[in-house]
């Protein structure tokens, strides 16, 4: 790899953890490359990004980006996995350690703030962005169901009133 793909590779890493509210560091020793693309589509099918990259080029994309505290944890054989979504990550990396024992999670950032191996652990237990979404319209959309309900209600019973004097004569 020469200066300029360094460079470029740098660039993108950069803009890439910028735009991202969560950073996970993992250690992957030994994945095969089919492991690699599987978890790679899990996490572009989440909405997050995996990227397997040198500590020295990772430390360059970090520097001066509000994930700058995951220095410390940028040693062995390193991979970053970045996401806007505060839990696609967390899901995905978290999932795949669990069946993968050459795949571990080490920390991460989330919006500034360091994070340890059970705090992502715990964060990939919360609910998605589109799960807290759906949840929401759901709560929203009872209320105005019922109250068709009840609208339609008194129209039904006033028809069938009519009905039965109808019948009747």
């Amino acid at each position: 790899m020469d200066r300029s793909e360094k460079e470029q590779l740098v660039s993108s890493l950069r803009q890439g953890l910028e735009e991202s509210s969560l950073v996970i560091v993992a250690h992957q020793t030994g994945l095969t490359v089919a492991e690699v693309s599987d978890l790679r589509r899990q996490m572009r099918e989440a909405g997050a990004q995996f990227k397997v990259a040198k500590n020295t080029l990772a430390r360059l994309a970090v520097a001066g980006t509000k994930s700058e505290g995951i220095n410390a944890l940028l040693s062995g054989p390193t991979a970053l996995a970045y996401s806007k979504d505060p839990v696609a990550a967390a899901k995905v990396t978290i999932k795949f350690a669990n069946s993968n024992e050459r795949f571990k999670v080490i920390g991460g950032s989330l919006d500034g703030a360091v994070l340890s191996h059970k705090d992502i652990e715990t964060l990939s237990k919360l609910p998605s962005l589109d799960e807290l979404r759906a949840k929401i319209i759901g709560i929203i959309s009872t209320p105005a169901t019922r109250v068709a309900g009840v609208l339609q209600a008194p129209a039904g019973q006033v028809a069938r009133v009519f009905s039965a004097y109808g019948n009747k004569a």
